[in-house]
C-alpha cells in the first residue's frame, strides 16, 4: 500500500485513514448484531464503483431479529480465522476473502490477526440482504473491538465498502441512504428516520433459499452496461425514494405499498431488458405475485417487493396478518417494531429504546 492510497480521496484506504488512529489494537473481544433490511425504494447502479457510491438514494425497513451476529477475538495463531454459522472457512473462500479485505481497510499494514465469527439468522446469498447485515455487524464489532467510538454516520459510510446495503443496516426501523453529492463520498451515508409504525408488517415468501446464480454486484454491473432501460432508472428511482419517504411520513400505506411495488417491478424490468437478459425471479415468484394481485383485487391491502433474488416480500399492516399467514405457503411474518425480552433497552428508531412487546 502506497502513501498515496492513504491520502488520495478517491481511494477507499483514504476514507478509512481519515477516521482511524495511526495504530490499532484489539482492546477487547467484541460482539455485535445488525438486522438485515429490505429496500422499499431501491438503489441499482453506482456513480463511483471504487468508493461504492450509489446513483440514487434508497430507503429501507429493517427485519428485526433476522440478521447477523458477529464476534471478534484476537486470533490464537498468526493467521486470521473466519467462521460462518459455526463452520471454519478456508481463507481463500469467497466469503472469507471479502471479510478479510474489509478488515484490512482498518488494519492497513498492521499485523493484527483476528478470529471473526458470523452467524446469520437468514439464508446467506438468498436475496434477503444477508451481506448487508453481515457487513453492518462486522463494522459495529470492529468499532467495539478497536475501541474507536466512531459516530454512526461514519460507521455507515465505512460499512458501504463491504456492501452498499450495509449502510442501512446499522439501525432498526426505517432508514434512508442519501446518495450524496461529494466526489469523495463523505456525504453518502444512511440515517434512521424518526418513524415508528407498530402495525407495519413484512412477510417473506420463500421461493429459492439457495445461493444466487449471479451476485447482486455482478448483476448490477451487467444491467448498467447493457440495459437500454437503465438510462431512465436513476432519476425515476430518486423520485421514488422521495415519494416513499413522503408516504411514510403521512402513514399512507396504500401509496407506500403501490410505490414500493412499482419501484421493484421497474428494477426487475430494467434487469430483464439487459443483453443478455438478467432475471432473478423464477416461475414460482410470478405465481406468488399473481396470487397477491388477485387478493388485492378482492380488497386486501397487500403489496410486494423483490430484491436481486427469487423470494417475494409482502408488505401489509397488522389487519391483514391472519389472511397472509393463511393464504401464502411457508410464509414468515416479521414485525419490525416488536422485540423479544432479550432486546429490551436496545436503541430503536430515532435513538429511542424499544418497548416491551411479544414477538411471535
Amino acid at each position: 500500500m502506497t502513501d498515496r492510497s492513504l491520502t488520495d480521496p478517491a481511494k477507499p484506504a483514504a476514507c478509512f485513514a481519515a477516521h482511524l488512529p495511526a495504530r490499532l489494537s484489539v482492546q477487547q473481544p467484541a460482539v455485535a448484531y445488525a438486522p438485515s433490511n429490505i429496500a422499499l425504494a431501491k438503489y441499482w447502479g453506482k456513480r463511483d464503483a471504487v468508493l461504492n457510491l450509489p446513483l440514487n438514494s434508497s430507503l429501507s425497513i429493517s427485519l428485526a431479529d433476522w440478521g447477523s451476529h458477529t464476534r471478534i477475538f484476537p486470533a490464537e495463531t498468526a493467521y486470521d480465522e473466519v467462521w460462518l454459522n459455526g463452520v471454519s472457512l478456508p481463507l481463500d473462500s469467497a466469503f472469507a476473502s471479502k471479510i478479510i479485505c474489509f478488515v484490512d481497510l482498518y488494519r492497513r499494514e498492521q499485523t493484527l490477526p483476528l478470529r471473526i465469527e458470523t452467524d446469520n439468522t437468514l439464508p446467506t446469498a438468498a436475496g434477503l440482504a444477508s451481506s448487508a447485515s453481515g457487513f453492518a455487524a462486522l463494522t459495529l464489532a470492529l468499532d467495539a473491538a478497536f475501541n474507536l467510538k466512531l459516530p454512526k454516520s461514519v460507521l455507515s459510510m465505512l460499512a458501504r465498502f463491504g456492501s452498499g446495503s450495509a449502510t442501512r443496516s446499522l439501525w432498526h426501523g426505517f432508514v434512508r441512504w442519501d446518495r450524496g453529492e461529494k466526489e469523495d463520498g463523505s456525504d453518502s451515508f444512511a440515517r434512521p428516520l424518526m418513524l415508528d409504525w407498530p402495525e407495519f408488517r413484512i412477510a417473506i415468501v420463500p421461493v429459492d433459499t439457495g445461493p444466487k446464480s449471479r451476485s447482486s454486484r455482478d448483476g448490477m454491473n451487467h444491467t448498467v452496461a447493457t440495459s437500454p432501460l437503465f438510462k431512465i432508472w436513476p432519476a425515476q428511482a430518486e423520485a421514488d425514494c422521495t415519494a416513499v419517504h413522503t408516504a411514510l411520513e403521512a402513514r399512507d400505506f396504500a401509496t407506500l405499498g403501490a410505490l414500493s411495488e412499482a419501484n421493484a417491478l421497474a428494477l426487475h424490468a430494467t434487469m430483464m431488458a439487459a443483453r443478455p437478459a438478467l432475471c432473478y425471479l423464477k416461475p414460482q415468484s410470478w405465481r406468488v405475485l399473481e396470487q397477491l394481485w388477485a387478493a388485492r383485487a378482492e380488497g386486501h391491502q397487500i403489496y410486494a417487493t423483490m430484491d436481486a433474488g427469487a423470494n417475494v416480500k409482502l408488505l401489509f399492516l397488522s389487519s391483514e396478518e391472519v389472511f397472509v399467514r393463511r393464504s401464502f405457503a411457508n410464509v414468515s411474518v416479521i414485525r419490525p417494531f416488536e422485540w423479544p425480552q432479550s432486546w429490551l433497552g436496545k436503541v430503536g428508531p430515532g435513538g429511542q429504546n424499544w418497548v416491551s412487546k411479544q414477538v411471535l
